[in-house]
Protein backbone atom coordinates (compact mmCIF):
# COMPACT_ATOMS: atom_id res chain seq x y z
CA UNK A 1 0.00 0.00 0.00
CA UNK A 2 1.17 3.19 -1.10
CA UNK A 3 1.61 6.34 1.80
CA UNK A 4 0.08 9.03 0.02
CA UNK A 5 1.35 11.67 2.24
CA UNK A 6 4.77 10.48 1.72
CA UNK A 7 4.15 9.78 -2.08
CA UNK A 8 2.94 13.42 -2.21
CA UNK A 9 6.04 15.13 -0.52
CA UNK A 10 8.35 13.23 -2.67
CA UNK A 11 6.77 14.17 -6.17
CA UNK A 12 6.68 17.46 -4.93
CA UNK A 13 10.71 17.40 -4.51
CA UNK A 14 10.28 17.43 -8.40
CA UNK A 15 7.91 20.30 -9.03
CA UNK A 16 9.57 23.47 -10.92
CA UNK A 17 7.02 25.65 -9.42
CA UNK A 18 6.21 28.76 -10.88
CA UNK A 19 7.08 32.53 -11.31
CA UNK A 20 8.46 34.44 -8.52
CA UNK A 21 5.36 36.60 -8.70
CA UNK A 22 2.62 34.39 -8.79
CA UNK A 23 5.09 32.13 -5.58
CA UNK A 24 4.07 36.06 -4.03
CA UNK A 25 0.23 35.66 -4.91
CA UNK A 26 0.26 31.89 -3.39
CA UNK A 27 1.80 33.27 -0.02
CA UNK A 28 -0.25 36.23 0.44
CA UNK A 29 -4.07 34.14 -0.49
CA UNK A 30 -2.35 31.33 1.92
CA UNK A 31 -1.68 33.96 4.66
CA UNK A 32 -5.30 35.47 4.01
CA UNK A 33 -6.86 32.05 4.05
CA UNK A 34 -8.41 32.68 0.71
CA UNK A 35 -8.61 29.18 -1.74
CA UNK A 36 -5.51 28.03 -3.72
CA UNK A 37 -5.31 25.40 -5.92
CA UNK A 38 -2.69 22.53 -4.36
CA UNK A 39 0.63 22.31 -5.81
CA UNK A 40 0.51 19.08 -8.00
CA UNK A 41 -2.87 20.35 -9.48
CA UNK A 42 -0.66 23.35 -10.84
CA UNK A 43 1.55 21.24 -12.09
CA UNK A 44 -1.22 19.28 -13.87
CA UNK A 45 -2.76 22.69 -14.86
CA UNK A 46 0.98 23.88 -16.67
CA UNK A 47 1.44 20.30 -18.21
CA UNK A 48 -2.47 20.47 -19.90
CA UNK A 49 -1.53 24.41 -21.21
CA UNK A 50 1.48 22.95 -22.89
CA UNK A 51 0.31 20.03 -24.48
CA UNK A 52 -3.51 22.04 -25.29
CA UNK A 53 -1.98 25.20 -26.12
CA UNK A 54 -5.34 27.07 -25.63
CA UNK A 55 -6.30 30.44 -26.74
CA UNK A 56 -9.13 30.71 -25.12
CA UNK A 57 -9.70 30.11 -21.29
CA UNK A 58 -12.84 30.08 -19.19
CA UNK A 59 -12.61 29.53 -15.64
CA UNK A 60 -15.88 29.23 -13.36
CA UNK A 61 -14.62 30.54 -9.78
CA UNK A 62 -11.70 33.21 -9.25
CA UNK A 63 -11.19 33.33 -5.76
CA UNK A 64 -8.29 36.04 -6.17
CA UNK A 65 -6.98 35.33 -9.39
CA UNK A 66 -3.93 32.88 -8.58
CA UNK A 67 -5.17 30.15 -10.65
CA UNK A 68 -6.06 32.48 -13.91
CA UNK A 69 -2.91 34.55 -13.52
CA UNK A 70 -1.01 30.94 -13.92
CA UNK A 71 -3.10 30.08 -16.62
CA UNK A 72 -2.85 33.25 -18.47
CA UNK A 73 1.07 32.69 -17.48
CA UNK A 74 2.10 29.52 -18.85
CA UNK A 75 -0.79 29.45 -22.25
CA UNK A 76 0.32 30.51 -25.59
CA UNK A 77 1.00 34.22 -25.82
CA UNK A 78 -2.27 35.65 -26.80
CA UNK A 79 -4.49 33.85 -24.47
CA UNK A 80 -7.42 35.32 -23.29
CA UNK A 81 -8.77 34.01 -20.01
CA UNK A 82 -12.10 34.83 -18.77
CA UNK A 83 -13.02 34.24 -14.70
CA UNK A 84 -16.17 34.34 -12.72
CA UNK A 85 -16.36 35.30 -9.10
CA UNK A 86 -19.47 36.62 -7.24
CA UNK A 87 -17.41 37.64 -3.22
CA UNK A 88 -17.23 41.25 -3.46
CA UNK A 89 -13.86 41.22 -1.54
CA UNK A 90 -11.99 38.28 -3.56
CA UNK A 91 -13.55 40.63 -6.73
CA UNK A 92 -11.43 42.98 -5.18
CA UNK A 93 -8.16 41.19 -4.70
CA UNK A 94 -7.88 39.43 -8.18
CA UNK A 95 -8.55 43.02 -9.86
CA UNK A 96 -5.39 44.44 -7.72
CA UNK A 97 -3.41 40.97 -8.80
CA UNK A 98 -4.26 41.21 -12.22
CA UNK A 99 -3.01 44.89 -12.08
CA UNK A 100 -0.13 44.07 -10.46
CA UNK A 101 0.71 41.28 -13.32
CA UNK A 102 0.19 43.45 -15.36
CA UNK A 103 -2.31 41.79 -16.99
CA UNK A 104 -5.89 43.54 -17.35
CA UNK A 105 -6.00 42.99 -21.34
CA UNK A 106 -5.48 39.26 -20.63
CA UNK A 107 -7.86 38.35 -17.96
CA UNK A 108 -11.71 39.36 -17.98
CA UNK A 109 -13.28 38.85 -14.87
CA UNK A 110 -16.97 38.89 -14.45
CA UNK A 111 -18.64 39.41 -11.62
CA UNK A 112 -21.49 37.93 -10.46
CA UNK A 113 -22.81 34.72 -10.33
CA UNK A 114 -22.00 31.60 -12.26
CA UNK A 115 -25.26 29.79 -12.72
CA UNK A 116 -26.53 33.26 -14.33
CA UNK A 117 -23.32 34.52 -16.18
CA UNK A 118 -22.97 31.31 -17.91
CA UNK A 119 -26.34 31.56 -19.43
CA UNK A 120 -25.41 34.32 -21.20
CA UNK A 121 -21.88 33.32 -22.55
CA UNK A 122 -21.36 32.27 -26.10
CA UNK A 123 -17.68 30.75 -26.05
CA UNK A 124 -16.49 28.83 -27.43
CA UNK A 125 -13.43 28.27 -24.91
CA UNK A 126 -10.74 25.39 -25.88
CA UNK A 127 -10.28 24.88 -22.54
CA UNK A 128 -12.62 25.31 -19.37
CA UNK A 129 -11.44 25.10 -15.41
CA UNK A 130 -14.16 24.65 -13.20
CA UNK A 131 -13.06 25.57 -9.42
CA UNK A 132 -16.08 27.05 -7.92
CA UNK A 133 -19.08 25.71 -5.15
CA UNK A 134 -18.56 22.15 -5.55
CA UNK A 135 -22.20 21.21 -4.87
CA UNK A 136 -22.74 23.64 -7.95
CA UNK A 137 -20.70 21.29 -10.61
CA UNK A 138 -23.46 20.00 -11.79
CA UNK A 139 -26.14 22.39 -12.58
CA UNK A 140 -22.78 24.35 -14.32
CA UNK A 141 -22.49 21.10 -16.91
CA UNK A 142 -24.95 21.98 -19.38
CA UNK A 143 -23.72 25.55 -20.17
CA UNK A 144 -20.35 24.46 -19.47
CA UNK A 145 -20.64 21.72 -22.54
CA UNK A 146 -22.45 24.52 -24.57
CA UNK A 147 -19.59 26.73 -24.48
CA UNK A 148 -16.75 24.44 -24.77
CA UNK A 149 -15.43 24.24 -27.97
CA UNK A 150 -14.64 21.07 -30.27
CA UNK A 151 -12.09 18.92 -28.82
CA UNK A 152 -11.79 21.34 -26.01
CA UNK A 153 -10.70 20.01 -22.12
CA UNK A 154 -13.18 20.42 -19.68
CA UNK A 155 -10.77 20.31 -15.98
CA UNK A 156 -12.83 20.07 -12.84
CA UNK A 157 -11.23 20.75 -9.22
CA UNK A 158 -11.46 19.05 -6.01
CA UNK A 159 -13.67 15.95 -6.81
CA UNK A 160 -12.47 14.02 -4.44
CA UNK A 161 -13.53 16.46 -1.34
CA UNK A 162 -10.37 15.61 0.66
CA UNK A 163 -11.25 12.14 0.52
CA UNK A 164 -14.89 12.35 1.90
CA UNK A 165 -16.06 11.39 -1.81
CA UNK A 166 -14.96 7.90 -0.67
CA UNK A 167 -16.84 7.60 2.32
CA UNK A 168 -21.13 6.27 2.74
CA UNK A 169 -22.91 9.17 2.56
CA UNK A 170 -23.40 8.45 6.46
CA UNK A 171 -19.81 8.31 7.03
CA UNK A 172 -19.63 11.95 6.54
CA UNK A 173 -20.80 15.10 8.49
CA UNK A 174 -24.33 15.48 7.82
CA UNK A 175 -23.48 19.55 6.70
CA UNK A 176 -21.65 17.79 4.06
CA UNK A 177 -23.67 15.50 2.68
CA UNK A 178 -25.96 17.08 0.21
CA UNK A 179 -22.01 18.46 -1.50
CA UNK A 180 -21.68 14.62 -0.87
CA UNK A 181 -23.63 13.31 -3.14
CA UNK A 182 -23.79 16.33 -5.43
CA UNK A 183 -20.35 15.26 -6.27
CA UNK A 184 -20.76 11.78 -6.54
CA UNK A 185 -23.63 12.67 -8.87
CA UNK A 186 -21.51 15.15 -10.74
CA UNK A 187 -18.52 12.42 -11.53
CA UNK A 188 -21.00 10.00 -12.60
CA UNK A 189 -22.01 12.43 -15.16
CA UNK A 190 -18.66 13.16 -16.55
CA UNK A 191 -17.72 9.32 -16.75
CA UNK A 192 -21.30 8.43 -18.03
CA UNK A 193 -21.23 10.98 -20.78
CA UNK A 194 -21.41 10.70 -24.61
CA UNK A 195 -20.59 13.98 -24.93
CA UNK A 196 -16.73 13.91 -22.96
CA UNK A 197 -14.02 11.42 -22.18
CA UNK A 198 -13.14 11.53 -18.71
CA UNK A 199 -10.48 10.56 -16.74
CA UNK A 200 -10.22 11.41 -12.84
CA UNK A 201 -6.80 11.82 -11.82
CA UNK A 202 -6.18 11.77 -8.11
CA UNK A 203 -3.78 14.77 -8.17
CA UNK A 204 -4.29 17.54 -5.05
CA UNK A 205 -7.71 16.91 -4.13
CA UNK A 206 -8.93 14.94 -7.08
CA UNK A 207 -9.01 16.32 -10.72
CA UNK A 208 -10.95 15.08 -13.80
CA UNK A 209 -9.98 16.16 -17.07
CA UNK A 210 -12.63 15.76 -19.92
CA UNK A 211 -12.35 16.02 -23.69
CA UNK A 212 -15.29 17.49 -25.76
CA UNK A 213 -16.02 14.37 -28.11
CA UNK A 214 -16.06 16.04 -32.03
CA UNK A 215 -18.98 14.30 -32.85
CA UNK A 216 -20.98 15.51 -29.99
CA UNK A 217 -20.11 19.43 -31.47
CA UNK A 218 -21.55 18.56 -34.89
CA UNK A 219 -24.86 16.70 -33.67
CA UNK A 220 -25.48 19.77 -31.06
CA UNK A 221 -24.99 21.91 -34.64
CA UNK A 222 -27.32 19.90 -35.75
CA UNK A 223 -30.17 20.72 -33.35
CA UNK A 224 -29.37 24.30 -33.98
CA UNK A 225 -27.20 24.87 -30.77
CA UNK A 226 -24.28 26.78 -31.70
CA UNK A 227 -21.69 29.11 -29.96
CA UNK A 228 -20.58 32.62 -31.24
CA UNK A 229 -17.15 34.24 -29.69
CA UNK A 230 -16.93 36.81 -27.01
Amino acid sequence: MIDRERLDVFLASFDRGNTPFLDQIEKEALQGGEPIIRTQTQGLLRFLLALHRPMSILEVGCAVGFSALLMSEYAPKGCHVTTIEKVERRIMTARDNFRRAGRENAITLLEGDAADILKELTGPYEMIFMDAAKGQYSNFLPDVLRLLAPGGLLVSDNVLQDGDILESRFAVERRDRTIHSRMREYLFELTHSEALTTTVLPVGDGVTVSVQKEDNINETEETGITGAGL
